[in-house]
């Protein structure tokens, strides 16, 4: 199962409580803690999350500069529990525009845990679901043949992802928003979707786990009929055939 989620709402957390926009970004790190470790409970198989998008690049200087800090220690952090969890470290997105200070702690943290066979942690950084895209079809100019596996394998690359991606099977937005902003807009083309108020600190492991339940009460048909309309239609034709 591929989990998604666009991790929204810290700087208004941080707002209610009067409270500087980094705080509300450092508390965020700590509920992504909790959810990746509720996700390995849970036997996720992948966790996308959203942590910094090629837009954000567009607010104030100093507090891209305290996220960015703050994502690398973080990386840090976060390795030492994927190692004991068997967790793999996967960063998706552009890395020209990041330092080389940040880079070097991306490439540490996948190196690392590059052997971990359990769930698969991706964190998207300077990430843009067009560009990655737009990107993926400029290298596939030259090519002779274009098939689909093809071109997510050419997304794959695009994106530093370690091998293509399983397409997301659950979307979750917190913060009230109700919009996919750019975010895995190829991997959510049958995505289940999930929004809900809470802001992001806030999102607990009980709040995740309500999340895949509700997955699982919900029919995925990838545009077919589901079971029982399928065995009324036959019943039906059968009954106009008899």
């Amino acid at each position: 199962m591929h989990v998604a989620i666009i991790m929204d709402g810290n700087g208004r957390w941080a707002a209610r409580r009067h409270l500087p926009r980094t705080a509300g970004h450092r508390a965020g790190a700590k509920a992504v803690d909790a959810i990746v470790a509720a996700a390995v409970r849970q036997r996720v198989g992948t966790l996308t999350l959203y942590a910094f998008s090629a837009a954000n690049w567009s607010r104030p200087t100093g507090e891209v500069s305290a996220l960015f800090t703050l994502l690398r220690r973080h990386l840090l952090t976060q390795t030492r529990r994927c190692l004991e969890q068997s967790v793999r470290i996967n960063v998706i997105g552009r890395r020209d525009r990041l330092s080389a200070d940040l880079r070097q702690s991306i490439e540490h943290s996948e190196r690392a845990t590059a052997d971990c066979p359990g769930m698969r942690l991706r964190i998207a950084i300077d990430y843009s679901a067009q560009h990655s895209l737009i990107e993926t079809c400029r290298r596939l100019q030259a090519e002779n043949s274009l098939d689909r596996s093809r071109f997510i394998e050419r997304l794959a690359e695009v994106d530093h992802a370690v091998g293509p991606s399983p397409e997301v099977d659950l979307l979750i937005r917190t913060g009230g928003e109700k919009r996919l902003s750019d975010f895995l807009l190829w991997e959510c083309a049958y995505a289940e979707l999930y929004f809900v108020e809470c802001l992001w600190p806030d999102f607990a492991a009980p709040a995740f786990e309500q999340a895949l339940a509700e997955y699982t009460r919900r029919d995925r048909r990838f545009g077919g009929i589901d079971a029982c309309a399928a065995a009324g239609a036959a019943a039906a034709g059968i009954s106009r055939n008899g």
